[in-house]
Parts: structure tokens; sequence; C-alpha cells
């Protein structure tokens, strides 16, 4: 029997925007007591009772149109955003490629960078010192790597946060349109990357709205269209 890894049961997540009238000064002071009290917002429901399970050792490819709540499922999954309803049960630790670089303090250099950001993703600073040289040198950063980040590009940021990323020893790989960094053969590594994971019986969670690209890496594809959400299972068997 296969082990669960990922499982959504009656999730329920919506999110109240606020829509606030420009108000004159003199407005502003005759209505403060009711502005204080009531505020025009607007409920904007995500997903109404989301089910699905995801197995170990799965490759889901998930995609849809934008704004349909790709980015608010992995944000659910990795604890950033809590459901408003329902449950959900993660098993194993994640290693998650959302906002690369997003840890990163431009005053420090890449070299520190790469420990700050290792931490953030659960790493002990013996596993970075061990798997430091082949970041870098996976990164391409080169001579670069002790100069301060504020420097670089954005794809060299992107690049160096996805080598750290991927060496975490994760039991999940959570990758949100990573193929987004560096160039076409950098791309191809990351790719390679990842597959790698997957045929060490790692799962997999990759975002993308390249549907070729996704049938032929996946396993399984999720496809999120508002209410329309379905698991489809077995591409390649």
């Amino acid at each position: 029997m296969q082990e669960s890894i990922i499982k959504f049961e009656s999730v329920e997540k919506f999110f109240k925007v606020n829509f606030e009238k420009n108000l004159t000064f003199q407005e502003m002071i005759v209505s403060f007591p009711k502005f204080l009290k009531k505020k025009n917002s607007q409920v904007y429901n995500v997903f109404t009772d989301l089910n699905f399970s995801i197995f170990k050792g799965d490759f889901v490819g998930i995609t849809g149109p934008n704004g349909c709540g790709k980015s608010t499922i992995l944000k659910l999954i990795c604890n950033i955003l809590k459901p408003n309803q329902g449950r959900i049960f993660v098993k194993g630790k994640i290693s998650p490629l959302l906002e690369l670089g997003a840890g990163f303090h431009p005053e420090l250099t890449g070299r520190e960078n790469v420990f700050l950001y290792g931490a953030i993703l659960g790493m002990k600073k013996r596993e970075i010192q061990k798997h430091f040289l082949k970041m870098v040198d996976f990164s391409e950063i080169g001579k670069f790597i002790d100069t301060k980040i504020k420097y670089y590009s954005s794809g060299m940021v992107m690049r160096l946060a996805f080598s750290v990323a991927i060496h975490v020893d994760y039991d999940i790989l959570i990758a949100d349109e990573v193929l987004a960094v560096g160039d076409e053969n950098f791309q191809k590594k990351c790719i390679l990357e990842i597959m790698n994971s997957y045929r060490n019986h790692k799962t997999i969670l990759f975002v993308s709205h390249d549907i070729n690209l996704i049938n032929s890496m996946c396993n399984k594809i999720l496809y999120v269209d508002r209410d329309k959400i379905q698991l489809i299972n077995n591409l390649r068997f």
C-alpha cells in the first residue's frame, strides 16, 4: 500500500479583500466612528472542499491558468498559509523553491548568503560546509562568490538560491516556476537535478505552464482551476 505524504481533507481557503474609499480629510473626520467599525470588504474564495492525496515518490506537475490558486496550494503545504477549514497532513522535510533568494541579504557576500539561506532552509552549518563547493560549482557563480550580492544580477541570485535549496536533505521538493532561472543550459542542469531527485524516490511538486514539460517529466498532474481541481494519475504508465 502506498504511503500518503501529503493529504488535503475538505480544505477551504479564502481571503478577505478590503476596499477603501478615497476620502477627503473632512469626510474622514465626519465618518471616523463608522470608518473604525466597518470597512468595505469582500471574501475571495480560492478553494472549497479541496481533497487530494500525494504519495511518497510521486512527481506531480501542477498547472492551470494564472491566479487559479497553484501557489496558494504550495504555501498551504509549506505552512506559510493556514486553511480556513479542513486539515492538511504533510509527512517529511520540505525544500521549497518558491521565491528564490527571498532570504538573501544584499549587504552580505554570496558565500555568507549560502550559509544564511541554508540555515533558513533548516540545514546545519556542518551540512552546508560539506556541500558548499558543490553548491558554488552548480550555481556557476565562480569568482563572484565573495562579492556582495547587491551587485549580482537577478539570474545570479536565483541560480545561487536554487543551488542551495537543491542540496537540502529533503523528502519533498516544491518547485514553483523555477526553470525561469538562468539560461537554457542552466535550466537543463536544473531539470537533470530534479529528475535525479525523483529517481532517488523523493516526492516532487513541480509548477509550470509548460504542459509538454510536465508530460515528459511527471507521473501525475494536479490541474487547478478554482473549484475545478483534478488529480490525473499515471501519465506515463
